[in-house]
Order: C-alpha cells, then structure tokens, then sequence
C-alpha cells in the first residue's frame, strides 16, 4: 500500500485498517485512476416513482394516488427525460443537472431473474453474483472477486460490518456511517386527534383506528428494519457522502454503500411524501459526492441498484409491495449520460411479468460486466471470474 493511501486510512474515523499482506492475482492493465462505487438501496425500491413511465396511461390508471404527473411547469410534474419516460421531481436540483450535462444515465427494466421476492434472499442473490442453479459459495462476492482482477484491487465497504458483496478471499476494510434520519411514527399527532373525538360518537371507532394503525406500522417498520439490515439511512448517507467521496478520490478504486429506508407498503406519497423525502436525501448525497470527486469524477462511475422494484399498482394503502424489475442509476464523468438504455418495450398491463411488476430485460450480471469490462478494461476470463457463466453486455453506458 502506498504510504498516502495507509495515512488516509488510518486518519479515518471510526476504520477498520486494510489487511497489509500480499495476494497473488492477475490484474487488468492501466486503470489505476479508474473507480466504482456501488449504491445499494435496501428494501427494493419504487422504481416507476423515480423513473416514471409518462407516456403509458396504464400507469396513471394504475395508481391514482401516487402517480407522478406528466412533464409541465408544475414543479411536482416529472421531469423530462426522453418521450417515454421522466424524472422524480424531488431530483430537479441534484441529478437532473447530471443527467442533461451528459453525467447520469437510468437503465429501466434491470434485476436479476431470482423470484424469491424475498428482500434477504433477493439481497444476498444479487451480492453474490453467482449463477442461481446449484450451489453457491457465500463467502465469495461479487465486488471482492472484482477486486482480485482490478489493479490495484484498493477497495473500502462503508458499511458496520462487511457485506456479503465484499466477502471472499481479498481483505477488505470497513468503515462505518452514521444512521441518521430514521423514520418514525408521530404518536404526538395521533393523540392530539383523538382527544379532539373525546366524548363524541366517533371517539371509539378513532381510537380502535389509530390503535390499528399503530400496530400496523410498528410491524411495517420492523419489515423495513429488517430489509435495511443495519444500513445507514438517505439522510445519513446525505451527510456522510463527503467523506465517502474524500476516500475514494484519495485512496480507494472500489467502494459500497448501502442505505436502508426504501419498503414503502404503505403511505409512499407521489411527488411528496415519504419517498420523494427520501429520493431528495439520495440526490443530495450523490450531487454532493461527484462534486467531492474533483477531478476524479471522469474516471468515476456509480451505480445505483436495489433488490428488486415493487408492484406496478399502488395497493389500499396507498403504498407499493414487493416487485419484480427495477430501475438502475449510473452516474459518472465518463458515463455515455443523456440518455434511457437498455432493452425497452411499451409499459402496459400485456407488458408486466406475472401482471403485476416490471420484467427483467437488463439482467444486472450482464450490465455489470459490460461496464466492468469497458471501465477497467478486464478480459474475457476476467469477467467470468468476477460473474461465473455471464456473457458481458455492453449497452453504451461507458
């Protein structure tokens, strides 16, 4: 390790020191300056409330509640990406300016053919980056096998403890985030709002329905704390991007985060509400970092994944459940931005898998080593250690 890169990471906060011995692996030539750092969204987020599909009625039929608005001067329409789709509006100050300066790209229809639905399962599948037939090694990651072929294989997880992307025969420091942010129930409010039906006819159906309510969410908010596992929140991630950028623009060529928050069964809002707050919180964070990265930022890509998206209508609670298809992010000074890729077809009820959720027609192993392939220029047989069996798929994101 180079001695700049051993005094940065020792005057990390709260970092756990690089393993300091040697391991021998072939590395792809030239692409020292070239970085990735993964974001990973856990609890499958709604992916057609961030990438909204504008000129398909069967979405605004399906949701009428948290649908987002067509392109306009409403500053709470989407915001205009290409004919077929626009933008959350929550992301008008931070991605957008990214995306029509070339730097941001979305890759509609993107996961992984695994149908558990399960958010650990669905996790765990995607971290592991190994075929979905026969057995599988969980001590092997995807982005640790990447590290054995990238050179300088120099990679940090900004997580509490090592995640299962990470795990494998290269030792792989952590540093943990603050979680800030975390959402709660407002039981101040409920009170307020019964003691208001008190000695009226409606005071006992007001008080069986916030106790039902409360319940609910108190179940609602352990799955999310569940599917999260420990991540740090949008609001911590916000905070905590600088620093994050300071490492990987000093010292690290590969990085993973994950932020925790995203399983909106219930209450989800459209273009306000509890996901816009979070999409807001995200956007800041990576606005915040590409402008960290300095310089670095044309050598850098970072991709934006979650386990999976979530149902294509809106369920009786005004929220989403566990989908299928999602929606990726990359972004990057040398991304080929401006533009909606990957395989594509009309958004309509023929075109849902299983009548419910967007299909997978962009497998990410696939994604991912096209933009492997091209960004550190890895072989053939470089790939295929980093996603046994996966022929690369180069759809002109780098």
């Amino acid at each position: 390790m180079l001695r700049r890169q051993f005094l940065s990471a020792a005057l990390a906060p709260s970092l756990v020191l690089p393993w300091l011995g040697g391991h021998t692996q072939l590395h792809a030539a030239n692409t020292l300056g070239s970085r990735f750092l993964l974001v990973f969204l856990r609890g499958g987020y709604d992916a057609a409330s961030l990438l909204v599909p504008v000129s398909s009625s069967f979405y605004y039929e399906s949701r009428p509640d948290i649908a987002i608005a067509r392109p306009s001067a409403d500053l709470t329409s989407a915001l205009p990406l290409n004919a077929d789709w626009g933008l959350h509006p929550a992301l008008r100050d931070t991605i957008y300016p990214l995306y029509k300066n070339g730097e941001a790209a979305f890759v509609p229809f993107a996961g992984t053919h695994d149908l558990t639905r399960s958010h650990f399962e669905t996790q765990d599948s995607i971290e592991l980056g190994q075929p979905l037939e026969g057995q599988r090694n969980f001590n092997s990651g995807f982005m640790n096998r990447l590290a054995a072929v990238v050179k300088g294989g120099n990679a940090m997880a900004f997580t509490d403890q090592i995640p299962s992307i990470f795990q494998g025969a290269v030792k792989v420091p952590n540093t943990g985030l603050k979680s800030i942010g975390k959402p709660s129930v407002d039981a101040r409010q409920s009170d307020i709002i019964a003691r208001m039906y008190q000695a009226t006819p409606l005071a006992s159906a007001v008080q069986e329905g916030f106790a039902v309510r409360s319940e609910v969410m108190r179940e609602l908010s352990a799955e999310m704390d569940g599917a999260s596992r420990n991540a740090v929140s949008a609001k911590g991630f916000e905070l905590e991007a600088l620093r994050i950028a300071k490492l990987m623009r000093d010292s690290y060529n590969l990085g993973f985060v994950d932020v925790g928050g995203w399983d909106t069964h219930v209450g989800q809002g459209g273009a306000t509400g509890y996901l816009a707050n979070r999409l807001d919180e995200l956007g800041q964070g990576l606005a915040a970092y590409a402008q960290e990265m300095g310089p670095a930022w044309k050598q850098t890509t970072v991709l934006v994944v979650s386990e999976f998206g979530r149902t294509f209508r809106q369920n009786g609670n005004r929220g989403t459940d566990h989908g299928h298809g999602s929606a990726y992010w990359v972004l990057g000074g040398g991304v080929q931005g401006g533009q909606v890729l990957g395989v594509q077809q009309k958004v309509e009820r023929a075109t849902l898998f299983q009548d419910r959720d967007f299909p997978v027609l962009n497998e990410y192993r696939a994604v991912l080593g096209g933009v492997f392939q091209r960004q550190f220029g890895l072989s053939a047989a470089q790939i295929d250690s980093v996603f046994p069996g996966v022929a690369p798929k180069d759809i002109g994101l780098i």
